[in-house]
């Protein structure tokens, strides 16, 4: 995206961390720029602190694992600013704990949150961004856990795989209508993130805080402290403005992962060779159709 000035974002999590950064940083580049968020208050706070930038900065409460809020959200965004250029997908949760004690309820909450929050903000904001024929772009946030799977985080992994998975999809699928889509993969950036169950709704079992976690289990410390020496949010937004205008696909913050990349991409080469090699495959086809 080369053009950002007088254009309108539409930012989920946008209250604070990451949503936040990318929000103050496309208001910066002369965007309008909406914040949702399900924390009222927080949201109201960082309105506040952003208009008072100077920033064209607006707010709207959004759960988004609901569809009608997401409905309403791009009316009031419509009404306050008129087209739609950008949508970037970034609220999301990320309880921790083995595969045998996070349970149904945080599954759900966790796929909810990170997958169907992004399927229903396409849902309803790709249309806005086909509408006026002038292109538009889609930043999903996703994680370095998407593109490879940690111990003890099933569920988050699992969501954020789905994430960057959709953007590929969305990616191929929306060219044509001169829609870019990009996929965030950070690492560990200083956030809020494990304290995410404080903003759980009561229908997946209501808010917990992190400090109560870990009075029930102190090792679950480390979770934070994992978390809060990570890298400055506001470098993750300056990262993402050279993603945008370069138009990347993936975009990275963390450097010293591509060890871990070059690990994968090994292991995938290594079993496909001994797939061009197995006896058992010998009849199958070398050369077919191949969808990307």
């Amino acid at each position: 995206m080369k053009d950002f000035k007088g254009k309108t974002a539409f930012v989920t999590g946008g209250a604070e961390g990451i949503g936040y950064f990318i929000g103050q940083m496309l208001a910066k580049q002369g965007m309008n720029v909406m914040l949702s968020d399900i924390d009222t208050k927080m949201l109201n706070s960082a309105v506040k602190t952003l208009q008072a930038e100077g920033l064209k900065v607006q707010g709207v409460p959004l759960d988004v694992t609901l569809k009608e809020e997401w409905i309403a959200a791009a009316q009031k965004t419509v009404e306050a600013f008129g087209k739609v250029h950008m949508l970037v997908g970034n609220a999301g949760v990320g309880p921790n704990g083995a595969h045998h004690t996070i349970g149904e309820n945080n599954w759900r909450w966790v796929l909810d949150v990170n997958v169907m929050g992004l399927v229903f903000g396409g849902e309803v904001f790709i249309p806005l961004l086909k509408a006026h024929g002038e292109g538009g772009y889609i930043l999903n946030v996703a994680s370095m856990a998407g593109i490879q799977g940690v111990s003890y985080a099933g569920a988050y992994c699992a969501s954020k795989a789905a994430a960057v998975s959709i953007s590929e999809s969305w990616r191929s699928e929306l060219q044509k209508d001169g829609i870019v889509v990009s996929v965030l993969c950070p690492a560990f950036v200083k956030s809020r993130i494990y304290d995410s169950m404080r903003n759980r709704q009561a229908r997946y079992g209501g808010p917990v805080s992190f400090d109560d976690l870990v009075k029930e289990k102190p090792k679950r410390a480390f979770n934070k402290e994992l978390v809060v020496t990570g890298i400055d949010t506001d470098i993750v937004a300056n990262r993402v403005l050279e993603g945008l205008k370069e138009e990347e696909f993936y975009i990275f913050t963390h450097p010293h992962f591509r060890e871990m990349i070059e690990k994968l991409n090994a292991e995938l080469i290594s079993a496909m060779e001994k797939a061009e090699a197995s006896p058992a495959l010998e009849s199958v086809p070398r050369k077919g159709v191949i969808i990307y």
